[in-house]
């Protein structure tokens, strides 16, 4: 019997969701390392002696293979990776929330192998760690820069001259980090600053309980922007429940 000219073998990928698809399978999101964002239908997943039953899980590692050249293509094998904890309580919320701001924010068919890869060290940080909300601030910001919408965190947008630490600033959209002044012209847009806060942001230091609030403030703002009016509903939840 030859390959199917369109099958994959073994990927690396995690499955972001899941839901039923007609009687007993399931259509998957997955994220995979060489193939970005893929839609799979697992057929008779749902069946109760389906070898794909309870190996379909997210926060775990995966090799999928898959074929077929539509948008949807059909899942032909799973295997289990292992390594990853599960996670749990507020862990595992912030996991949701990545999953839904890779859904909202990738493509499909757009690989990025080291977004991939930042994702799955993002997943064992959350199992390992308590600061929740400076690793989803290190990973909102790896993120947009990944997806080409890099932070300018370094410079001033108008002179070009490093961020002064002990300066105010203003950071704007499409634009950066402006010096704020008492005669400010952009006094209603944007997020106000400090520099040491933008400083923080290029180290991934959140340590700081100013920095870490004027970075919640500002990745708020990129990302609403870029989501385009699109509502993360497990980031509204995280914000009722632990003020991440």
């Amino acid at each position: 019997m030859q390959p199917h000219k369109h099958r994959l073998e073994d990927e690396s990928a995690f499955v972001l969701h899941s839901y039923p698809y007609r009687e007993t399978s399931l259509v998957l999101e997955v994220l995979s390392r060489e193939h970005g964002r893929v839609a799979l239908v697992a057929r008779g997943a749902r069946r109760p002696r389906s070898a794909l039953r309870g190996l379909l899980m997210g926060f775990q590692p995966l090799l999928l293979s898959w074929f077929g050249k539509h948008e949807l293509r059909t899942l032909h094998r799973a295997e289990w990776q292992g390594g990853q904890p599960q996670l749990q309580g507020t862990a595992l919320l912030c996991g949701f929330y990545l999953n839904e701001l890779l859904l909202n924010l990738m493509v499909r068919d757009d690989p990025h192998e080291q977004l991939f890869d930042y994702y799955q060290h993002t997943l064992q940080r959350l199992a390992n760690e308590a600061n929740y909300a400076a690793i989803l601030r290190c990973f909102e910001k790896h993120l947009l820069q990944e997806l080409g919408y890099a932070l300018l965190l370094a410079q001033e947008a108008d002179s070009g001259e490093p961020i002064n630490s002990f300066a105010p600033y203003r950071y704007l959209l499409e634009r950066g980090a402006v010096r704020a002044t008492p005669n400010d012209s952009n006094i209603s847009e944007g997020i106000l600053m400090l520099g040491k806060t933008l400083q923080d942001m290029a180290a991934d230091d959140y340590r700081d309980a100013v920095s870490a609030q004027q970075s919640k403030q500002l990745m708020r703002m990129l990302l609403n922007h870029h989501l385009a009016g699109k509502t993360l509903h497990t980031r509204e939840l995280i914000r009722d429940l632990q003020k991440i």
